[in-house]
């Protein structure tokens, strides 16, 4: 099997990963996911792709993470995952779908508008 490399996003995070067979390790920016991800929570997130598919301890994932928090981290790096899979065997995507692991979160932070505090709260009304 040759690396399969996929793109995963959540909000202003990104993930670029590169798939290929192993012995399972999950390596983010040169280090260890455990490590990065400092919440057991955070790794269940990561982990969930290849628990759906029963692929834990198969492949090498190598990832390049950019940008937003670590939940919004994890979350792409999920994405990706998924993406990496279907591409790998498409009998995944069923199931991967299904749980909405391929769906782009459209959620972002709105802007800031002008003449205001932030994005909708607007300053203190007086009449006189």
């Amino acid at each position: 099997m040759e690396v399969v490399n996929a793109l995963g996003r959540r909000k202003t995070a990104v993930a670029r990963i590169y798939v290929k067979e192993g012995n399972g390790t999950i390596t983010i920016n040169g280090r260890d996911y455990k490590e990065h991800f400092s919440l057991s929570t955070l790794h269940y997130v990561v982990n969930q792709p290849l628990a759906v598919t029963e692929t834990e301890g198969k492949y090498d994932i190598k990832a390049t993470l950019d940008g937003g928090g670590i939940t919004g981290q994890a979350e792409a790096l999920r994405m990706a995952i998924s993406r990496a899979l279907c591409e790998i065997n498409p009998e995944y995507r069923p199931a991967l779908k299904s749980k909405g692991f391929l769906r782009r979160d459209p959620r972002m932070v709105e802007r800031k508008k002008p003449g205001r505090p932030k994005a909708r709260k607007r300053f203190q009304f007086s009449k006189r």
